[in-house]
């Protein structure tokens, strides 16, 4: 019964639910791919995957799909003769996903409508999907498993912020949890949640957080100056970057960078790296505002000659560049933290031994921050006017810097293992 009614408001949402896929892909400049969202995969798939089993993992957006690296290594590494297929949701996923060399193909994820469904997995056929964190399709779900394909979560989060909605449809949510071969959970939190909304308890593990897995390495001297040339920044600038800031956050940045310039003892200049690429235009009007001079990444001379100098900005409006803009700073601050969307991923500066900054809004990684400021790894700051005065204390003391970020490197370092815990499960349905 559940089904019959879920598939009647599938076809009846499904026209509003174009209309808005549609408007938000024009919106950003994107394609709306709509032929691979309804099942129509690109006729070079039967060549890519033929006679090979296929493991489908499914990551919905940029953060997913960086979580995922680390088990996308172990699997291409694990069993060189399948076929590796990732799908994500969004176009910045896609983005990142789609560089990603242990893939075979990237693809987007169809829409919950049964038709796509089926046509989705009549054409790739995959033996084992692999959904990370916590994304829950019924009719997916209740498809693979009549198929008998086994359907894994992996890395799984039930963040503060969505647990009572969650609670509040787990009439919903069971239908499709039921389905799932195994749920790995990050934390005992998360597990005791998801069982809250309806999943088999004697189903759902607690592997860890794939996150920890993330390669970490003590940026060189000579690895930072190659960075720099490229980016055309001179070697002899101090670089802080801002990294995946939101709506509301540029401001208090700039703010904070025209505050540092004003008291800077030597050249000084800033990396801006929104969230979303798509508003480098909304951003760019911020820095005109500020009067601050910049460049897009993507204006950028191809021979990288040095084009910045001190209080200027290099916009970053690609996507999978954030790990370079870390490796070359000397301090970073880690945006989605100072508006409540729940923070984004400390580790990243952290595995490469850069200090950094992050502000009070972390729920989505509430674990890791934890951990982070008992690791003494990271300074968090309560609020905007306190961004200034941290960053010109970490810079106006060296030593500081280079413990915060060892101490960042021997913690990522300690706290690994989650992926060979996720391939332990896996194993048993490969």
């Amino acid at each position: 019964m559940f089904y019959a009614v879920y598939n009647i408001l599938s076809l009846v949402l499904l026209v509003p639910v174009l209309v808005y896929h549609l408007y938000r892909s024009v919106s950003r400049g994107r394609p709306p791919a709509l032929g691979e969202r309804f099942g129509r995969i690109p006729r070079t798939l039967p060549d890519i995957i033929a006679n090979r089993p296929v493991i489908w993992l499914h990551a919905v957006s940029v953060g997913e799909a960086v979580a995922a690296r680390p088990l996308l290594k172990a699997l291409r590494q694990r069993y060189p003769g399948h076929a590796i297929v990732v799908s994500t949701t969004t176009e910045t996923g896609r983005g990142v996903a789609s560089g990603f060399p242990e893939k075979d193909l990237c693809i987007y994820f169809p829409f919950d409508f049964l038709p796509a469904v089926r046509r989705t997995l009549d054409a790739v056929k995959p033996k084992l999907v692999i959904i990370m964190e916590t994304e829950i399709w019924p009719n997916f779900n209740r498809e693979a498993a009549r198929r008998g394909i086994p359907v894994i979560l992996a890395n799984g989060r039930i963040s503060d912020r969505s647990y009572g909605r969650y609670l509040k449809f787990a009439w919903f949510f069971r239908h499709a949890l039921e389905f799932c071969s195994r749920l790995c959970m990050q934390t005992a939190t998360d597990r005791e949640r998801v069982i809250a909304i309806g999943a088999p308890a004697e189903r759902t593990l607690v592997p860890g957080n794939l996150k920890y897995d993330i390669p970490c390495r003590q940026v060189s001297p000579a690895e930072r100056a190659a960075l720099r040339q490229r980016y055309a920044i001179p070697g002899g600038m101090t670089v802080i970057t801002a990294a995946s800031t939101h709506p509301g956050e540029e401001e208090p940045v700039l703010a904070a960078y025209r505050e540092l310039l004003a008291s800077s003892h030597g050249p000084l200049m800033l990396v801006l790296v929104p969230r979303h690429p798509e508003r480098a235009a909304q951003v760019a009007g911020l820095l005109e505002e500020a009067g601050l001079p910049f460049l897009r990444r993507t204006a950028l001379a191809g021979d990288a000659s040095p084009a910045f100098s001190g209080g200027s900005v290099l916009l970053v409006d690609t996507v999978g560049e954030l790990m370079d803009m870390y490796a070359l700073s000397d301090l970073a601050f880690v945006g989605g933290s100072l508006v409540p969307t729940g923070g984004h991923n400390l580790l990243e500066p952290a595995s490469l031994g850069i200090p950094f900054i992050f502000g009070p809004h972390m729920t989505n990684f509430r674990e890791i921050a934890a951990l982070v400021l008992n690791c003494r790894a990271g300074v968090r700051i309560n609020g905007p006017d306190e961004l200034a005065p941290a960053c010109r204390s970490l810079l106006d003391a060296a030593s500081l810097r280079r413990e915060l970020g060892a101490n960042g490197l021997a913690m990522v370092r300690e706290n690994g293992g989650a992926t060979e815990r996720h391939l332990a499960v896996i194993a048993a349905y490969v």
